[in-house]
């Protein structure tokens, strides 16, 4: 009986795309046109946090430590940093490899700054390079080594630190709300679509009404054939989105090399299942919309 029932909803569902061919092909370029933009979107925001990732990985603080401490005293205070909550990693930087760094990142107009120091009379300090897992926690992290006996001060770059942890923020609230409203948008228009199917049979669905059928059992054939619509759509806007990605991919790592984008290969294995997903439930869920008026739900 279930199956029966079934049948006859898929079967009256693919009736009413073959009778309504026009309107279900307006319906589905309107959901490909939807996910295509949405799509474009996504990788645009995969690609940016992939490079503020990137950046954030790079984020430092060094803990400089104290002259008169024994090498003792210096490896339990690796020891400490190393199970300090938040901390990835943490190198070493003596004070001959601190010298060397610091010396090829001034400029050849302040070099003559260094020729009164050598090995001998280095002025910078041995340290502890600490990497973090999370760029967020960067004052808790500075806050527990500040308390490690042993570490004479702590450098960040706090302003740079915050700044990248502002922009992650509004990036991810500007890339959900604007997910949000794509979402609202599709929605509206599949179910404004689909209105004029369901519209073109008022008589029947008034009929059935009358007869005594259920408000789910005149639903059913319309949320499916608004999910089949909806999945059409979603593939095709899949085709799309994978085509001029690629592209755009290829033509990116030709010209700048350094560059770091997320594989066209995200296109098929991820986003293809998120648009089969949105597709169904935009569909289905615009087709139910849109029955609200014929029923007196």
């Amino acid at each position: 009986m279930i199956i029966n029932t079934f049948k006859y909803y898929i079967l009256d569902a693919l009736k009413s795309l073959k009778r309504n061919i026009t309107i279900s092909l307006a319906s589905a370029i309107t959901v490909t046109i939807t996910l295509f933009i949405m799509g474009i979107f996504l990788i645009l925001m995969e690609n940016i946090n992939l490079g503020m990732n990137n950046i954030q990985s790079q984020i430092e603080i060094k803990a400089f430590l104290k002259d008169e401490i024994s090498s003792e005293e210096q490896e339990n205070i690796g020891q400490e940093l190393k199970v300090i909550s938040g901390v990835k990693d943490i190198e070493f930087e003596d004070k001959a490899k601190a010298l060397e760094k610091f010396s090829k990142q001034i400029s050849e107009d302040n070099s003559s700054l260094l020729d009164n120091y050598s090995s001998s009379n280095n002025p910078l300090p041995n340290s502890y390079i600490v990497k973090l897992e999370n760029p967020e926690i960067s004052e808790q992290v500075i806050s527990s080594i500040k308390n490690i006996e042993g570490i004479e001060s702590v450098g960040t770059d706090k302003e740079f630190t915050d700044k990248i942890v502002s922009i992650s923020k509004n990036i991810k609230w500007f890339g959900l709300s604007v997910f949000i409203l794509l979402t609202a948008i599709s929605v509206f228009l599949i179910s404004n679509t689909i209105k004029l199917a369901i519209y073109s049979r008022r008589r029947e669905i008034g009929i059935m009404k009358f007869v005594g059928a259920t408000d789910w059992f005149i639903r059913w054939p319309f949320i499916i054939e608004g999910a089949v619509i909806g999945l059409v759509g979603a593939v095709s806007a899949n085709v799309l989105v994978y085509s001029l990605y690629k592209i755009v991919f290829i033509k990116i790592n030709e010209s700048l090399l350094l560059v770091n984008l997320i594989s066209p290969s995200y296109v098929t294995q991820t986003l293809q299942w998120q648009f089969i997903l949105a597709g169904v439930v935009i569909g289905g869920l615009g087709s139910s919309l849109s029955l609200f008026k014929f029923l007196k739900v």
